[in-house]
């Protein structure tokens, strides 16, 4: 019998951990995320999500542990590198270029792989298109409600054309009716193709669109599986959601 071929991982954690001083922020992460996965990484306030995504992206240095992009390090190489590679990420705080129209700002990330004014643009027009910001393309960032700014992040993301997306929070603040139009947005964008990594608080999303869930407490990954799986452990449910009363 022919064994299935094993296909290597886009992204690959292993031993990942941060030290601030005394402080352990991250301590010990390994997993693994597959070309096309919708992953979410959850867990309480102050549990070291952030710090992993900037880990990942080159904001912070790993005190020990390695980062694999197609199974190659990039544990040294700078922000820009990584997202050469094909490395991109939205904020916990949308922070647009106000004084610049929208396009403009998507340009900004386009101008990694499309160099000329023309062909940023072009690339920008087709993401806007993507994160339905098409109609509001002339007007400028600083106008935009907080659920247009989310879209411009993700936007400035895709312009990058990037092989991951990493998501910080990017339905924080939304109201319910906001939220699932990014759920939506984000699930169509998985099925046309791009893998995300995704920070995010609210469970009923979670359950919607992870085939796989990253729990996160005190720096250290507690769980990992299906999402009822995960948030019907004990220990999540103890650590996440909070300590049943008696």
């Amino acid at each position: 019998m022919t064994e299935p071929l094993q296909t290597q991982p886009l992204l690959s954690v292993r031993g990942l951990s941060k030290r601030f001083g005394g402080l352990v922020a991250v301590n010990d992460v390994s997993f693994d995320v597959q070309q096309g996965d919708l992953v979410s990484i959850i867990g309480p306030n102050g549990a070291g999500k952030t710090t992993l995504f900037n880990l990942l992206t080159g904001q912070l240095a790993p005190s020990a542990g390695h980062v694999l992009f197609e199974g190659k390090g990039i544990g040294t190489l700078s922000p820009d590198r990584r997202a050469r590679l094909g490395l991109g990420r939205t904020f916990q705080i949308s922070q647009p270029l106000v004084s610049l129209s929208v396009i403009e700002n998507a340009m900004v990330g386009a101008f990694l792989h499309h160099p000329g004014l023309a062909a940023a643009a072009r690339r920008a027009d087709e993401v806007l298109h993507l994160v339905g910001l098409s109609d509001r393309a002339g007007v400028r960032a600083g106008t935009l409600t907080l659920s247009e700014r989310r879209r411009l992040e993700v936007a400035r993301a895709l312009a990058t054309d990037p092989r991951i997306v990493l998501l910080d929070e990017v339905m924080a603040g939304l109201n319910p009716t906001e939220v699932v139009e990014i759920a939506d947005l984000v699930e169509r964008l998985n099925r046309e193709g791009y893998t995300f990594l995704v920070i995010e608080h609210n469970l009923k999303v979670v359950r919607r669109f992870s085939r796989r869930v990253i729990v996160i407490e005190r720096g250290a990954k507690l769980a990992e599986g299906s999402a009822d799986d995960v948030l019907r452990d004990p220990r999540v449910v103890e650590a996440y959601i909070g300590r049943k009363r008696a």
